[in-house]
């Protein structure tokens, strides 16, 4: 072989040694990096908190009165210890039956108040007028009858209570005559100046009841000039359906028996004192806010009596016989379970007309439409 040919064919096998490296090296396989650790994800942000449900109440009297405005106070106090940072509240108090409570209450829906409670029966009109301007806001109204898509009404039986003090006047009365220092002319305040009534003659049928009207819920002392009045004319135990403890210190200065209403008056008058026929408004203010914040409320009217435990007669004196006091439970059981009707014929009018048949039961249609007295009620009801 030649030296040429010699070296042809180490160039060749250099060459080839060279390609076969290349190849080596082209095809070895890159080893994979590690997958890097994933990041952390981003700590979730807490859900902001809900914001509380804003409740306003319009008083018509001032906290402080001892009776209706104090005991609905009383019931909002109930609603802040019920649900405590849930809500918040808030009230005006002596806020007239006038022009002046369509501009509070509008006031109160405007501060951003969700829930809106008036609490007497002239705020009926203005809250209707109010309520279709302020269709996120739910409207509640006590004793009254209109309502709206976002605005109900809520009432208490008081009446129950009145028949219960009737009971223990009746038998306590040494003269036979009873006084009530009446507020305003509606059915609600008519039907419990009756039922107070019907309770004194269901253990007395001798009871006669004068009746003095002050126009107006809260008024001291219109309230004293007409309980004197009254104890002039003969009364020896009194009854109201006005908002201040005037009437049963009035009695107290002048050595006769009265009641308290609304609230627990004892310490007003505790030698005159016989019972007190007391409100809760607690558990219809609880079960309407309940319903707010569950979204669960719808228009319409409630009314709430013993068996809800709304009303009831409280603090009897301790000088009342034994079988009154059990006359008083009887009535207060009967009502609880529904087996003791207080309007149930047959009833007559002053006029002595029937005005509930023989063993007839008055509806609540019947009930909130009375405008009569019943017989033993002296005079004539107001225009």
């Amino acid at each position: 072989m030649t030296d040429l040919s010699k070296r042809s064919l180490m160039k060749v096998a250099a060459l080839t040694a060279l390609t076969s490296a290349v190849l080596i090296g082209c095809g070895k396989k890159e080893e994979a990096a590690a997958p890097a650790a994933p990041a952390a994800a981003p700590a979730a942000a807490p859900a902001p908190k809900a914001e509380p449900l804003k409740i306003a109440f319009a008083y018509v009297g001032p906290v402080g009165d001892g009776g209706w405005t104090f005991a609905h106070d009383n019931g909002r106090k109930a609603l802040e210890k019920e649900f405590g940072d849930k809500i918040v509240t808030s009230f005006v108090e002596n806020v007239p039956e006038s022009a002046d409570a369509e501009r509070v209450i509008r006031d109160l829906a405007g501060q951003g108040n969700k829930l809106v409670f008036g609490t007497t029966f002239g705020y009926m009109e203005p809250m209707l007028k109010i309520a279709p301007d302020f269709k996120d806001v739910k409207f509640e109204h006590a004793t009254g009858y209109k309502t709206a898509e976002n605005m109900r009404t809520y009432d208490s039986r008081t009446y129950e209570g009145a028949y219960m003090a009737g009971v223990i006047a009746g038998g306590m009365t040494k003269s036979n005559t009873l006084g009530v220092v009446a507020s305003i002319p509606i059915p609600e305040v008519i039907r419990n100046i009756n039922s107070f009534t019907l309770g004194a003659q269901s253990v007395n049928p001798k009871v006669k009841t004068k009746v003095v009207w002050v126009n107006g819920w809260f008024d001291p002392p219109k309230e004293t000039e007409a309980a004197t009045s009254l104890i002039n004319g003969g009364a020896d135990i009194l009854f109201q359906n006005t908002d201040s403890s005037a009437v049963l210190q009035t009695a107290e200065k002048l050595g006769k028996r009265a009641f308290g209403w609304d609230s627990d008056m004892t310490a007003y008058g505790p030698k005159a004192h016989l019972g007190s026929a007391v409100i809760n408004w607690a558990p219809y203010y609880i079960k309407a806010t309940k319903d707010v914040l569950e979204g669960t409320w719808s228009t319409g009217g409630v009314w709430w009596g013993v068996k809800e435990g709304a009303i009831d007669m409280v603090s009897v004196a301790e000088d009342v016989p034994a079988e009154l006091k059990a006359k008083v439970d009887a009535v207060r059981n009967g009502l609880k379970d529904g087996s003791f009707s207080i309007w149930k014929g047959p009833i007559l009018g002053s006029d002595g007309k029937e005005v509930l048949a023989k063993d007839a039961v008055a509806d609540d249609k019947f009930l909130g439409g009375i405008k009569f007295y019943v017989k033993g009620v002296e005079g004539k009801v107001p225009n």
